[in-house]
């Protein structure tokens, strides 16, 4: 049964119309407020197969405004790299004795970044992080030389996002408590950032739809003609 602060957004929205994404913010702006701050979210459906390999959607992207959410990151690192790792604001910070905890069933963070020398031992967590997608991955810059600044980079407001098995992408661009100016400009970037992460080997209409909702609340769907025209 929707609640009725559902049933008041769904007001506010016409089901047979897509929205230029400014008016989509709006929109969602004007909606009822739960008791705590929502998270807006992004999900767009994608035109490609994803069961071939080559048409795998995936990359990261730093958010104007942060993403609002506090991120635990665990870095798998050792000596100079743990130190400047640390000092950059990573919350665990370590590496065989990180793998054990891992391996006994400990998930107390939300990415998890490592130096190349580190990835032959923490590789073998692929079957405790790859469900997760939380393994290390340099497309994704959370395999680094650099480890303080990779921690420094997702820490400002750096996302990540992946195509699931159905072609969908879902990502958290803001909350609902941020400005209007400052939710368009997290979701535009994400937008521009998923066209420009599009397969060469992928033919046709590349967007199918977007849609922009907060946690608690419906849909409003995107027109994403203004990106493709771009």
């Amino acid at each position: 049964m929707p609640s009725k602060r559902f049933k008041e957004a769904l007001k506010l929205v016409d089901p047979r119309k897509a929205y230029p994404l400014k008016d989509a913010v709006e929109t969602l702006k004007k909606f009822p407020r739960a008791k705590f701050d929502e998270s807006v979210d992004l999900a767009i459906k994608l035109s490609v197969d994803p069961k071939q390999s080559d048409q795998m959607v995936r990359g990261t992207v730093p958010l104007p405004h942060g993403s609002g959410k506090k991120v635990r990151i665990l870095a798998f690192a050792e000596g100079t790299e743990a130190e400047a790792a640390r000092a950059a604001g990573a919350e665990h910070v370590g590496y065989k004795d990180l793998i054990a905890k891992i391996k006994g069933g400990w998930f107390d963070f939300d990415v998890a970044i490592a130096t190349p020398g580190t990835m032959q031992e923490v590789r073998k967590l692929g079957k405790e992080l790859g469900p997760k997608g939380l393994m290390p991955n340099p497309k994704t810059g959370t395999v680094s030389e650099d480890l303080a600044r990779a921690v420094k980079e997702v820490k400002a407001g750096r996302v990540e996002f992946k195509m699931d098995k159905t072609a969908n992408l879902h990502v958290v661009v803001a909350r609902a408590s941020f400005e209007a100016a400052q939710i368009l400009e997290n979701a535009r970037a994400v937008i521009e950032a998923v066209l420009k992460a599009r397969p060469s080997s992928a033919k046709g209409a590349y967007l199918n739809s977007c849609t922009l909702s907060t946690t608690m609340s419906p849909g409003v769907r995107v027109d994403t003609r203004e990106f493709l025209a771009a």
